[in-house]
């Protein structure tokens, strides 16, 4: 008599945490061409015998940053609080605004002319008004710069994100007899986030701009604005330099944070880009 065994299972391997190879390798392009640029940007000076003045070599800037390392530190720290502080509170504003485009919608046709007007008014003319108001030696004539700039973009795209959603969306909640909050909560405020991030993107870049231009002048001495201004009226146009590299650092710092925040809350965004 025979017997019949039964067919036997293997147990399923264990998975083993994927790593994503494409972030690394996304960071190899722009460090070649950056290098690349660095790089001519020596030989090219050299070669041709570009004065000072002119535009520096990239080796003299590091130099200069090397020597006056501890002002430029502390200088970017001003600037990157005003910058930063100013960022949080426009960013609040254009939300807000935003959010009330959505429950009143005249409130969008009313509010875009006066946010495009001003953006369209310029930081040199903003400037010395809100220095006027709240005094020379105040952050918060700087910061009020740094809102004005940053409003605009936020509350344009977040409107639009806000408003842009399919009505057959909005009906189907309502069969379902949710209201107002529930849908802005479930389906607004998802479709929006997209182009909220695309916008802080843009405005993290604005905010580091209008805090330097803004502290031409005046306010608070040993900024980056003051550093380059001084500097450039010395002829230490690599000291400059060396202020104006560590300005584009923040930038791009603020710009990383952005990116990594819309990789945490919106993940889905970047899955679909992949397909």
């Amino acid at each position: 008599m025979s017997t019949v065994e039964a067919p036997q299972t293997q147990a399923p391997k264990p998975k083993t945490p994927s790593t994503n190879p494409g972030r690394g390798r996304s960071l190899i392009p722009p460090l070649i061409v950056g290098v690349v640029a660095v790089v001519a940007w020596e030989v090219l000076v050299r070669v041709f015998n570009i004065q000072k003045f002119l535009i520096p070599r990239p080796s003299s800037i590091i130099a200069a940053l090397s020597t006056s390392w501890a002002d430029i530190l502390e200088g970017t720290k001003r600037t990157g609080y005003v910058a930063v502080s100013g960022l949080i509170v426009g960013v609040i504003i254009a939300v807000a605004l935003a959010l009330l485009c959505t429950r009143f919608h005249f409130m969008a046709d009313a509010l875009t002319p006066m946010a495009a007007a001003l953006a369209a008014t310029p930081i040199v003319a903003l400037a010395p008004i809100y220095f006027k108001w709240f005094g020379a030696t105040d952050a918060t004539a700087k910061q009020c710069v740094v809102v004005s700039v940053v409003i605009f973009p936020v509350f344009i795209n977040t409107a639009r994100g806000l408003l842009e959603v399919q009505n057959v969306q909005i009906e189907l909640m309502h069969t379902y007899g949710v209201g107002d909050w529930a849908i802005l909560r479930e389906v607004r405020l998802p479709n929006a986030l997209p182009f909220f991030f695309t916008s802080l993107k843009v405005a993290s870049s604005l905010a580091v701009i209008a805090a330097i231009v803004a502290e031409y002048f005046g306010g608070q001495q040993g900024t980056l604005g003051s550093i380059i201004t001084q500097s450039a009226g010395l002829s230490r146009y690599d000291r400059a330099w060396a202020a104006v590299l560590m300005a584009a650092l923040l930038g791009i710092v603020l710009y990383a944070i952005v990116v990594v925040l819309e990789r945490t809350f919106i993940p889905w965004e970047r899955a679909d880009a992949r397909r």
